[in-house]
């Protein structure tokens, strides 16, 4: 989870928190020049504030790292042309960094580029940060799914997946996929992630027919056999 400044001044020492004040200056006053980039008015390559970002660990702590990065981010409002290459150009730690941040920066869907990447990897940490609250907000309905059945092949976690319950609600098509899933792992002898039964919930809670005392049944259990008539 990203710390506020508030948080990080409580936990950074003296020469960190100087460290910052001076790196979140600059990247106020590269705003300017990232508006400038935006509008493809300047050639200039890379502002200043971006060593800054590459160095967040080195002066605040690597368990900072994240945050620091993130408040450097929205404080140059920083452009597509910067996250990207930021990201491109970045270790693991900062492209992390740049996913976690895109729902707090002005871009709308251009970033999406930069999730379908993360996607793509086996790096659980970027993945996670992936299905953040911007994959929510921009993926469309089929790679938003394909998101989430990455999440269970990688064991990622689908609690850091946003808006999950909103978004699988009712999903017949992610409910289907879910169902294939499960069973690829059960004819192979392995066990059904409990994060795969807690998104399948979701996708049939307005459809899944009720258990004993009007609970929701266990959307993974196999159906009842019907009962024996006299005749049998």
């Amino acid at each position: 989870m990203l710390k506020s400044r508030k948080e990080l001044d409580a936990e950074l020492g003296g020469a960190a928190r100087a460290w910052l004040d001076e790196a979140l200056a600059e990247a106020a006053h590269d705003a300017a020049t990232e508006a400038a980039l935006r509008s493809g008015a300047s050639p200039y390559a890379s502002p200043p504030w971006e060593l800054r970002y590459a160095a967040a660990g080195r002066h605040c702590g690597q368990e900072n790292a994240d945050s620091v990065r993130s408040l450097l981010l929205v404080e140059a409002r920083a452009s597509l042309l910067s996250v990207t290459r930021l990201y491109e150009q970045g270790t693991a730690a900062e492209r992390r960094a740049v996913l976690l941040t895109l729902h707090l920066l002005d871009l709308g869907g251009t970033a999406l580029p930069l999730v379908e990447d993360a996607l793509r990897t086996n790096d659980t940490r970027l993945v996670a940060a992936a299905v953040g609250p911007y994959a929510a907000d921009h993926l469309d309905a089929h790679a938003w799914r394909h998101a989430v059945l990455k999440c269970l092949f990688t064991e990622v976690p689908v609690t850091a997946v946003a808006q999950l319950q909103s978004r699988a609600r009712g999903d017949a098509e992610l409910a289907r996929m879910l169902d294939d899933f499960a069973a690829e792992r059960t004819a192979a002898g392995r066990p059904v992630p409990e994060d795969l039964r807690t998104v399948l919930g979701h996708a049939r809670a307005l459809t899944a027919p009720t258990g004993e005392g009007g609970h929701p049944a266990d959307p993974t259990a196999a159906p009842a056999a019907p009962a024996p008539t006299e005749e049998s």
